[in-house]
């Protein structure tokens, strides 16, 4: 063991991790040195000695998982992944960081480089994805691993810093990998005692360890990040545990060898400057000129670990060629997951509602609808924060995943909407699951951070969103969404549904797990809605285009038309009837999804929205922003200006003037 703290081959591979960061930041004149100077040894010990991955197949399912959560310091991340041998990152890349169109931005953007698991930067959401991406790897091997067939027994490594371990989305999620015993996961807090605006010593008193304790995490401490002997001792030992999340307290120092810098928040956020880089390299015995450089035999340091990761993964898929053989069942699951198809025949099981049938929330819809997909499609699972009853995502017959029963598909996140959300990214990036999870349509502020996550990594994760407006009734303002709909709406790579009634929500769920790359949110509301006798037959067409005809104008072209999504639909179909008895003759546009609409060609946009008829009345019971854009300037929108109240439905349709009566004067006013 002395050798690896002695070897001056170790020492050389560990600088030029520290210097290759300090000279993209130089170059780039942008970026965080302090952080890849501090954590060099431990990085380069964890991509040597312990990370089992194949660069030359960096998408193997059974590879371990990098976390870098503090995504500031993303220039080591690069780093590594050059010496690793990461074929896309090249020096090229590396000298380009930060640069338009580079596989190196500033933070790590998963999908720019192969090796980049997650995109991480708004602090905690690494640690965080990283819970989902043990949940996942705990799910799997209970759902496949079979005696001789260790297919999903990879681990989770994640660099957390300060910024990480003070975010509340980390205490969420930590607790619950606590309580889950997600022994696969391996955090290091790189505890540096810095933050932007200095000492933490300002901010953060607590004891960490104490509190990881008190979650139920395996806990060890290293007083210097710069000792290899001690920080392999505890990297094995967190290896070792299996039935607990590791944390790894590291003592570091931010910007290590800069001879002003060393220990100060002047490291942390900016370059070091031309003086006091070559200061730096003096300092650590590392030539000034030539900048990026990589003395001979670094990258060798690394083969190792790549040639073994490489029978590994070989390994792995003989495994699985087998494992037909004495699995076939299981095979067949596995090798639809693998190929990212669904299983045949699932649209089957798709319900159908009739009018007969009697008023049905879309929420309860929804239930009935995931209940009958989940039988169909096995890598579909997931829970609610704390509302499974109202959200109705419970799957029947299925078990509960915990510590000891980690093959079950129905999750208790607990009141952790932030920590739900972020471990369903870091389920769904194992390409192998399709998570879903449930609040209140309020509540998706709480979400948010995550879901606009999910949308810039184009991952499959639906948000089934319940008690979607006003109607919801005495819970009043508090709970009453407004804007939650137009800022869903607003995030790019976002597609939101509002289906109108239960057929609608059928639809939708198809929807949510047919687009790829993408996340999906399902607005549904929590009072009945009648089921509408027009949706059974057009809704499975024209949902997907986001829009449609749902009723036309009778005698003649349409002299007005009106646009509504959701519980607001069945309102227009009302004001139609009646309109139609004053001599007026109306169309009714059912508009689930905004974006889906949008996508859809000119031509179709014309035949449901024609420009010959500019008379247009929107009706939604949440911000009328947005609306203007499909109802023009001839055009009108009846939403809502304030926070609602708190009274029963019926009043409060009447308060805000959600009915029959007003919505013809409007459309009459027109």
């Amino acid at each position: 063991m002395t050798d690896l703290q002695r070897d001056p081959e170790h020492q050389k591979a560990i600088n030029t991790l520290r210097f290759l960061a300090v000279d993209m930041v130089e170059k780039a004149n942008s970026g965080h040195p302090g952080a890849p100077m501090g954590l060099a040894p431990l990085a380069y010990l964890l991509w040597s000695r312990h990370l089992r991955h194949d660069p030359a197949h960096p998408d193997w399912p059974d590879r371990d998982r990098f976390v870098l959560s503090c995504g500031h310091a993303s220039a080591l991340l690069y780093g590594l992944l050059h010496l690793a041998g990461y074929e896309d990152m090249t020096m090229a890349e590396l000298q380009s960081f930060r640069q338009l169109g580079s596989r190196t931005a500033g933070h790590p953007e998963h999908g720019h480089a192969a090796g980049i698991e997650t995109t991480t930067g708004p602090l905690g959401q690494g640690l965080a994805n990283a819970v989902g991406m043990a949940i996942a790897q705990a799910h799997l091997g209970a759902r496949f691993n079979r005696e001789g067939y260790p297919l999903f027994d990879h681990r989770i490594w994640v660099l957390a810093s300060d910024g990480d371990i003070m975010e509340g989305v980390t205490s969420e999620a930590s607790s619950m990998a606590g309580h889950f015993g997600l022994g696969s996961l391996k955090v290091f807090y790189d505890d540096n005692e810095i933050s932007i605006d200095g000492s933490t010593s300002l901010t953060f008193s607590e004891e960490v360890g104490k509190r990881y304790e008190s979650y139920g995490w395996f806990v060890q401490r290293v007083e210097d990040g710069n000792d290899l002997e001690a920080l392999e001792r505890a990297t094995a030992a967190a290896a070792a545990e299996h039935d607990r999340p590791s944390l790894v307290i590291v003592r570091t120092h931010i910007g290590y060898g800069a001879p002003t810098k060393q220990d100060t928040a002047a490291a942390h956020g900016s370059p070091l400057g031309a003086e006091e880089s070559a200061a730096a390299k003096d300092n650590l015995g590392w030539p000034r000129e030539p900048t990026f450089h990589v003395p001979e035999g670094v990258r060798e340091l690394f083969a190792p670990a790549r040639e073994r990761g490489a029978r590994e993964r070989q390994d792995w898929e003989a495994k699985v060629a087998r494992y037909g053989e004495d699995f076939p069942r299981e095979a067949e699951d596995l090798n639809a997951r693998l190929s990212g198809r669904l299983p045949e025949g699932w649209r089957d099981a798709l319900p159908e509602f009739r009018p007969e049938d009697g008023p049905l929330a879309t929420r309860k819809a929804s239930g009935k609808v995931l209940t009958a997909l989940a039988e169909r499609v096995p890598a579909l699972l997931g829970g609610s924060a704390d509302l499974a009853g109202s959200n109705n995502t419970f799957l029947p017959g299925e078990a509960v995943f915990s510590a000891a029963t980690p093959e079950g598909r129905n999750f208790h996140f607990g009141v952790r909407e932030h920590a739900m959300g972020s471990a369903m990214n870091g389920m769904a990036l194992s390409k192998l699951l399709i998570p879903y999870g449930g609040t209140f349509l309020i509540f998706s502020d709480y979400q948010r951070p995550v879901i606009r996550l999910a949308a810039l990594m184009k991952q499959k994760v639906i948000h089934v969103l319940t008690h979607d407006s006003i109607f919801l009734g005495e819970d009043g303002p508090t709970h009453q969404p407004i804007s939650q709909l137009l800022s869903l709406r607003s995030i790019p790579g976002m597609t939101v549904l509002r289906p109108a009634d239960a057929n609608e929500t059928a639809q939708a769920w198809r929807l949510a797990l047919e687009l790829p790359d993408r996340p999906v949110a399902l607005a549904l509301t929590r009072q009945k809605l009648p089921i509408l006798e027009e949706t059974a037959r057009l809704a499975a067409d024209g949902v997907p285009r986001g829009a449609y005809v749902l009723a036309d104008a009778e005698g003649g072209a349409p002299d007005l038309i009106l646009i509504a999504s959701g519980s607001e639909v069945a309102l227009a179909l009302e004001a139609r009837g009646r309109l139609a008895e004053e001599g007026l003759r109306a169309r009714v546009v059912s508009m689930p999804s905004w974006d889906l609409f949008d996508a859809q060609s000119k031509e179709y946009r014309d035949q449901v929205l024609p420009p010959k008829v500019p008379k247009r009345l929107a009706l939604e019971a949440g911000s009328p922003l947005g609306w203007h854009k499909y109802v023009g300037d001839a055009g009108t929108v009846h939403g809502m200006e304030g926070f609602g109240a708190s009274a029963p439905a019926a009043d409060l349709a009447a308060e805000f003037g959600f009915t029959v009566d007003n919505v013809v004067r409007l459309a009459k006013a027109l």
